[in-house]
């Protein structure tokens, strides 16, 4: 069963960065890539480096989609579904994201 769970306020991701969320047992990268309320959700961890990084990597836009690129290995994993551009049986979990009425972010748990 899932449910919407509290990160914290939208206000406290600023635009153009990612933090990391424990979402139940997994480790969740979120990102803001804009000054707005538009957010993505996907996996933090690196399956490559197999380490929970991907929030602290580097935002870019490629051919109209947003990409992260691991701070470690540099494989870019699409923002909107966790597609990796590099070997496709590495691609990453991805999850709903909102900011409720109150300008709270949360996130979908699977």
């Amino acid at each position: 069963m899932s449910q919407w769970i509290t990160i914290c306020k939208l206000d406290e991701i600023l635009p153009e960065t990612g933090i990391c969320a424990l979402v139940g047992d997994k480790h969740v990268a979120i990102f803001r890539p804009y000054d707005s309320d538009e957010l993505y959700a996907i996996s933090n961890i690196d399956p490559f480096a197999e380490a929970s990084v991907l929030s602290r990597g580097i935002v870019a836009e490629h051919e109209n989609e947003l990409w992260v690129a691991s701070p470690l290995k540099k494989q870019r994993f699409r923002l909107k579904d966790g597609y990796c551009l590099e070997d496709e049986h590495y691609s990453i979990p991805h999850y709903a994201v909102k900011v409720n009425d109150d300008g709270v972010v949360q996130v979908q748990s699977n």
